[in-house]
């Protein structure tokens, strides 16, 4: 019988305590009855609501100050969001023209 890997840290080492799944590396517990029907999708939506993925091209819908810097970033400059960050205020990893890789927040862009 094979095992399913860790879902932390995805460790082949995953052994069977009664109905429970225990990972020896990073001591993870899981039921793998229940993680099929918890699993939830983190979803991000734009300021218009349409749902955002990973490489979606998508345009700042108004002027944003650089954090740091003197660099104001101007309405209707595209991105390009090379992922999506769950658990931070800042939901988008972008490609920025002009200004490089930034964190982007989404309610201040729309897909383009």
């Amino acid at each position: 019988m094979s095992l399913p890997p860790c879902p932390e840290c995805n460790s082949e080492f995953v052994y069977q305590d009664q109905e429970l799944l225990i990972c020896p590396e990073c001591a993870h517990e899981w039921n793998p009855a229940e993680t099929d029907a918890e699993e939830e999708v983190f979803v991000v939506k734009d300021s218009n609501g349409t749902q955002l993925a990973d490489g979606d091209k998508v345009t700042l819908i108004k002027d944003l100050k650089v954090k740091g810097s003197s660099i104001v970033l101007k309405i209707g400059t595209k991105a390009v969001i090379k992922r999506i960050v769950e658990g931070k205020d800042h939901e988008l990893d972008c490609k920025v023209d002009g200004a490089g890789d930034m964190m982007v927040t989404a309610k201040f862009v729309k897909r383009a």
